[in-house]
């Protein structure tokens, strides 16, 4: 299979003033669009096609060692799952299941939401943060470089991502990472998408 750019779930400017419509245009239409173009570029020559994108991303990891196919594939996965993570009027009530485990785990959504901050902040350089469901059966805060995920690394599956690169963030909030990682958990997250998630997971 080859990989296809989805359209958004929602128009440019719908996420504002968060997540304004410049960034989503430049992020979407710009960067993930690339993704997708260079990976299927790289896909033709790799001894994959035909396999499903999570089988990719796993079959081009090679233990961290990663290379163009890998950071083209894994970003692409990212993103359409980032989209997803986001809707507009975002935040707000966690459903029922979901918040009780937060709590379990965490000892409270504020806890959580801290936590998945901090792992946003102290990613060096580019990457993401994220909310696993571990395979222990807990829920974690994670964080990793670049274009690597928990598909890749195996430590769970991923319910919620935020994507630490700047070009994410960068028009919108300069250099002010830890202002953005807090509007994304506090006012964007599509919490009924991670709920589904947690429920398929678990």
């Amino acid at each position: 299979m080859s990989f296809e750019l989805p359209d958004l779930p929602y128009a440019y400017d719908s996420l504002a003033p968060y997540m304004s419509a410049e960034t989503l245009e430049f992020h979407h239409d710009k960067h993930h669009n690339a993704y997708v173009v260079n990976g299927n570029k790289l896909l033709e020559e790799s001894g994959l096609k035909g396999k499903s994108l999570e089988e990719v991303i796993v079959g081009s990891y090679n233990g961290g060692a990663v290379g163009g196919l890998f950071n083209n594939a894994a970003q692409h996965w990212n993103h359409v799952e980032f989209w997803n993570w986001m809707k507009p009027n975002g935040g707000g009530a966690i459903p029922g299941d979901l918040e009780k485990k937060l709590i379990e785990d965490f000892g409270s959504v504020d806890a959580f939401k801290d936590a998945f901050v901090q792992a946003g902040v102290t990613q060096f350089g580019s990457g993401w943060c994220w909310l696993v469901l571990g395979t222990d059966g807990k829920l974690q805060v994670t964080k990793t470089a670049n274009g690597i995920n928990p598909i890749a690394t195996g430590e769970g599956t991923a319910l919620l991502g935020c994507d630490v690169w700047e070009h994410s963030y960068y028009i919108d909030y300069r250099n002010a990472r830890p202002d953005y990682v807090k509007a994304f958990v506090n006012d964007l997250v599509n919490w009924e998408r991670v709920a589904e998630l947690f429920e398929a997971a678990s």
